[in-house]
């Protein structure tokens, strides 16, 4: 086995959520997964036991995936710390402070981030991605290190998440796959829509439509649930939190539930799967 990478049409899409469940869905059939982001902007962290410093949403794939979270699953954490400046934490540790002034050396950073992808692939059958935000906003591309970048550095296959919640999921959809770079759309190989509510058929020839044009796949719609999730980013809305009890007990409870509504609803989970040995 190998990888795959949920991109996001926007941040808070639901690609956090997805990949966790993805991850648990394999760990549910004894694949030894492990989760990765090669770099993220938030300040919602968890320290490991080893002292190393990720991002929240790695940490509760680990678990997810039936692992303590490590330092090389959020290799490059971005922690903003006032206007215009922000801490780089690199594989766990505090590597340095960028402002306006100053520029963080993106290719030595990057390098270390494949390092740790590297290290992942050879531990674990499979090694589920996340991207960061929008893998298409124009202004970054030439410095992006979780979406393009990691597709570029590592030929990733991609599926895209749309969340229909906010409305225009099929503009969003189209729109992304346009804007990325034309010698990676052969990666982009599907497409599943976020956060349903109603009759799922309504939306065939849109998705017809979007295959077509794109030629990507739609892997399924996604129901829309209240689940209890940690909140990683300012553009989060899981509609609830974890509670006081087991956190992580209550976590994986969710995502379970999670599989099975998209089951359910049809959610092609072992196409996805089938993508890992591309």
């Amino acid at each position: 086995m190998k990888s795959l990478l949920f991109l996001g049409t926007s941040s808070g899409a639901g690609k956090t959520t997805l990949d966790a469940a993805f991850c648990r869905y394999l760990a549910r059939k004894g694949v030894r997964v492990a989760p990765f982001k090669a770099s993220n902007l938030s300040l919602n962290s968890y320290v490991t036991l080893n002292g190393e410093e990720i991002g929240m949403g790695q940490a509760f794939q680990a678990w997810a995936s039936g692992l303590e979270p490590t330092g090389d699953m959020n290799p490059v954490l971005l922690k903003p710390s006032g206007p215009g400046r922000m801490q780089v934490v690199l594989r766990g540790k505090p590597y340095m402070d960028i402002d306006r002034d100053s520029v963080m050396d993106r290719k030595a950073v990057m390098e270390k981030a494949c390092e740790s992808y590297d290290k992942l692939m050879e531990e674990y059958d499979a090694v589920i991605c996340e991207g960061s935000g929008s893998p298409v906003e124009l202004n970054l591309m030439d410095t992006d290190m979780a979406n393009v970048g990691l597709m570029r550095a590592r030929n990733v296959n991609a599926v895209l998440v749309g969340d229909i919640e906010r409305g225009g999921v099929f503009a969003a959809i189209y729109g992304t796959w346009l804007l990325i770079p034309d010698e990676l759309k052969p990666l982009m190989k599907g497409f599943i829509i976020n956060r349903f509510r109603g009759d799922a058929s309504i939306l065939g020839k849109g998705i017809e439509k979007v295959e077509k044009i794109t030629g990507m796949k739609c892997y399924g719609i996604v129901p829309y649930e209240i689940l209890k999730f940690p909140e990683e980013d300012s553009l989060s809305d899981t509609g609830g939190a974890i509670g006081d009890g087991d956190i992580h007990k209550e976590f994986v409870e969710n995502l379970d539930r999670l599989i099975d509504s998209a089951e359910k609803a049809g959610v092609d989970i072992a196409g996805l799967e089938a993508l890992l040995n591309e």
